[in-house]
Order: structure tokens, then C-alpha cells, then sequence
């Protein structure tokens, strides 16, 4: 009988698109995925260390875990990713866990679970300057089959101040380019309609010749080849970084309807002195700069972004910076956090961490608040005029409507006319809220 296997993915959009490589490892030698602790022979959770409450969140996880293997002998609990990566040590004496694997580990999980059910605990934490999985096909999860991951890169060189990736996921490192598109090309034959391309910073994508030493493809040239390969399947990417995103990229978008015209474009501050302790190698006047670019070249393309309230010594001058920022820039949508420290980065070493909670609370509020009026205005923008959303599936407030995303990424909910998920819909906007778009399709 073919042992199953459970995974429990938190964090990124990258944490997916791992857990998909994982399973197509372990496929290979036998095991069967199933939607249940219960049922499953192994337990694996996927973890993320951005922020310390995503981690509490995985710790209290355990938790569940050990109470099954108190239930059924045998069964082992692997703990994966950023979290394995940074917490290696105690997370191998936590009762509960037999694994422990980094994010570049992964080719090793068949061996580490036999050899933990034989021996016991089990820990390969090694990072590696060349491992991308390039040559796995990742076993898609999801009941939509109509939006897939592909991995162009892995680890990250940015090395921001606050920021624990570079430790939990080592150095760049780019995928060869004919491998993401033998990827790509694979879900368009098994009818995929969306794919999204993912690095910690696409824009800094280089494929160099092993022999020339040449650059041969960067992101804007692997962005094209990707959007090539048929007309009709939409083409996202995360995350840029406004150091990196070339002039090039944006055109590269332009010349193809099918490149769907949102950038996320984190700023995480509108105070360039913070910009600079952050380690992010760009000023307020460049962001801005990166986004007047944006308008002029896609003039109908969403930005989002995201934003760190209460970041070392931030002041309320630095607060309002950020504050102005988002007034000016109008920002379709954000991701908005409090400072969270996390050891072992420069913040952690080089700056105390001294904005009370009660005022980063309150600060994030205020951006929250604001984000969120400025994301309703933004929506009814769209009243009265008409999208061509990609059908997902069944709205979850009514089984009588169905949902989609517009190319610039808003959410669309439309009465269910016997479209399928995977088919494009042209919709009219009548209403909206904040997060949603309310529409009939025409």
C-alpha cells in the first residue's frame, strides 16, 4: 500500500510552489497526497519565518500534530522551509518533530523519512549555490486547475536590514531559461489559463551562458518568451523591487495583452532615511520616479505594494512620509505589517527595536484606514466599465455567482451564466466595496 502524505503550506506564494516540488519528489517513490492528518503516514508543514507570529502559528501547529502521533504509532512530522532553516536546532528537539529540511533539501526527503522512521530524527539543512529543482515538474495542487506557479529563481541577494530571507533561502540563484518554458508549456497542455513567474526579485532574473559567461536572458527577455507561447494564457510575476524594475520590463508588458498589467512594488516606507536603514538602495524620490514610469508606459496598470509600520526609530515625521506617500501614489492594494524583528538579521544586531507596540499598532491602523478608503475610490473608478476576467470557480458568499480577476488583479463576483472556470468573461462593473468588484457579465 502506497504511504500518503500530508503538507500544510504557510507563507508565500514561492511556499506553494515548493510544496508542489515536494510532492512530485516524493510521488517518485511512492506517496500519495491526502487532505488529512488522519490519514496521512507522514505530516509535513511548510513554514515561513517573515514574521514571529507566522511562526507562533506553526508552533501551536505541533501542537495538533503530536496529539495524532499520540493516536496512531508511527506516523512522522517533518518540518520544512524558512522556519527549518532558521530554527534547525530547536526545532530538531521539539518532541513532536522528526524532520527537519531547509528549502534546499528537498531531493533528500525520501531518505531523511526512512531513515527517521529507522533511526529517528533527521536533519539537512545545507544551502546550496545551485539548486533551483529546475528539472522537477511540480505536482499541482488545487481544484481550480486554472492559475499555476512556475519558480524562475530561488534565494535572494538584497539582504535588507529587516529581512531573514537571505539567511533562510542562501543566494540568487536563476533558472536555465528552456526549463521554465518546457514548465510553462506543460500547463498550457494541461490547461492552465494563468501562470505566474516567482522570485524573491524577478527583476534581478539573469540567465548567464555557462560557457561565454554572457548574459543571455534577463527577466524582461524570459517575461517575453514566457508570453510567446500562447496568446490566450495570462502571464503574472512576484515580486519586483523598485531598484531593479527596468524600463525594459514595462515595454516588455505593453507589447503583450496577454502580460497582465499589475506590478506589486513593495516600498515598505515613504521615508527615504528609513529607506536607507532598511538596506533597500533606493529613496522616496526614486520609488516615485519607478511609478510615474508605470503610468506613462501601461497607464492602465494596478499597483499594489507592501509597507513596514514602526520600523526602528521611525519617527512620526517618517510615519508621515509614508502617510503622503500612499496619498500620492494611490496604491491599489497593500500588504501592511508592524515591525517584527527577526534574529539574526542587521536590524536585529545594529538597531534597537524602539517604537512601542501601542504606536506602531496605531500607526499601521492609520495606513490601514487610509489603504483601504483609497482602495474603494480606486474601485469605484472601475463603475461603468467593462474587464475581461479569467473565471476561477464559485464565489464563496453564493453558489449562484461565479469569481474572477481582471488583469489588473481586482476580484470580480458576476451572476453564474454556465461559464466554466478556465473561460474568459467580458463583465460590466455596477458596484463595488473595498476589496470587490460587483459586476454582470455582457
Amino acid at each position: 500500500m502506497s504511504m500518503r502524505v500530508f503538507i500544510e503550506t504557510y507563507g508565500c506564494q514561492m511556499n506553494v510552489s515548493d510544496s508542489e516540488v515536494v510532492l512530485t519528489i516524493l510521488g517518485k517513490v511512492g506517496y500519495s497526497l491526502c487532505d488529512s492528518i488522519s490519514q496521512a503516514d507522514v505530516i509535513l508543514v511548510n513554514t515561513c519565518s517573515v514574521r514571529d507570529n507566522a511562526e507562533q502559528r506553526i508552533l501551536g501547529r505541533l501542537d495538533v500534530f503530536r496529539m495524532e502521533k499520540k493516536k496512531r504509532s508511527g506516523v512522522i512530522v517533518g518540518v520544512l522551509g524558512c522556519m527549518a532553516q532558521r530554527m534547525k536546532e530547536e526545532l530538531l528537539k521539539h518532541p513532536v518533530v522528526d524532520i527537519v529540511a531547509g528549502p534546499d533539501s528537498y531531493r533528500n526527503l525520501p531518505a531523511m523519512i526512512d531513515n527517521a522512521a529507522r533511526y529517528g530524527k533527521q536533519m539537512d539543512t545545507t544551502l546550496s549555490r545551485v539548486e533551483t529543482y529546475a528539472d522537477i515538474l511540480p505536482t499541482r495542487v488545487g481544484k481550480s486547475g486554472v492559475s499555476a506557479y512556475i519558480s524562475i529563481m530561488r534565494g535572494c541577494n538584497n539582504v535588507c536590514s529587516y529581512c531573514i530571507v537571505p539567511f533562510t533561502r542562501g543566494s540568487e540563484r536563476s533558472r536555465e531559461p528552456e526549463s521554465i518554458l518546457k514548465e510553462a508549456k506543460a500547463l498550457i497542455s494541461n490547461g492552465y489559463r494563468e501562470i505566474s513567474l516567482l522570485g524573491q526579485n524577478v527583476d534581478s532574473y539573469r540567465w548567464t551562458d555557462p560557457e561565454s559567461g554572457a548574459v543571455t536572458v534577463d527577466f524582461a527577455d524570459l517575461l517575453e518568451k514566457v508570453a510567446l507561447l500562447d496568446p490566450r494564457v495570462r502571464i503574472r510575476f512576484s515580486t519586483s523591487h523598485p531598484k531593479d524594475m527596468s524600463d525594459k520590463v514595462l515595454h516588455t508588458m505593453a507589447r503583450h495583452d496577454n502580460i497582465c498589467k499589475h506590478i506589486h512594488l513593495p516600498v515598505q516606507s515613504g521615508s527615504s532615511v528609513l529607506l536607507e536603514k532598511m538596506n533597500r538602495k533606493y529613496t522616496r524620490e526614486h520609488y516615485l520616479e519607478r511609478i510615474g514610469k508605470i503610468h506613462e508606459i501601461l497607464p492602465d496598470c494596478a499597483i499594489t505594494t507592501d509597507v513596514i509600520a514602526g520600523f526602528c526609530s521611525e519617527t512620526e515625521e517618517d510615519h508621515a512620509l509614508t502617510i503622503s506617500l500612499f496619498k500620492e501614489v494611490r496604491f491599489d492594494g497593500a500588504f501592511m505589517f508592524q515591525y517584527s524583528e527577526r534574529p539574526g538579521t542587521k536590524a536585529s544586531r545594529r538597531y534597537p527595536d524602539d517604537v512601542p507596540l501601542q504606536v506602531k499598532t496605531a500607526r499601521l491602523n492609520e495606513i490601514i484606514a487610509l489603504q483601504n478608503a483609497i482602495s474603494l475610490e480606486r474601485n469605484q473608478e472601475c463603475i461603468g466599465k467593462s474587464f475581461e476576467v479569467l473565471v476561477e470557480g464559485r464565489s464563496k458568499r453564493s453558489d449562484k455567482e461565479l469569481v474572477g480577476r481582471t488583469s489588473q488583479n481586482k476580484t470580480c463576483v458576476f451572476p453564474d451564466t454556465g461559464l466554466k472556470p478556465g473561460d474568459y468573461a467580458t463583465v460590466m462593473v455596477d458596484s463595488c466595496s473595498s476589496a470587490t468588484l460587483i459586476c454582470r457579465v455582457i
